[in-house]
């Protein structure tokens, strides 16, 4: 199953359906573009904090799911805590896959 989760996050990567880190993440946020955020599961409290408060304004649906290393290494993207999905087949496939939904 982990595999897989990566996998997809690899995929939405090369398709340009991902974007990573708190900043990223929240200006897609604000323009109305991201379908599900994942958050590692080892995220600093500050990004957490930052990040839940721009999750919770919009409304959007989150996971935790797998490591700061894990994540990075899947998307190519070094040291980030704070992924956004931007498409919506993307998102109920990592949804699907990993079983677990949050809002």
């Amino acid at each position: 199953m982990k595999n897989k989760v990566l996998s997809l996050l690899g995929f939405a990567k090369k398709s340009g359906n991902l974007v990573s880190g708190v900043n990223t993440c929240t200006f897609n946020i604000n323009r109305g573009k991201v379908k599900l955020m994942m958050l590692a599961e080892d995220i600093s409290e500050g990004s957490e904090k930052k990040i839940m408060k721009e999750i919770r304004k919009a409304g959007l649906e989150y996971i935790k799911y797998g490591t700061i290393d894990e994540l990075s290494h899947a998307t190519g993207a070094e040291g980030r805590s704070v992924f956004a999905i931007l498409d919506e087949g993307f998102a109920s496939s990592i949804l699907r896959e990993t079983g677990e939904i949050k809002s």
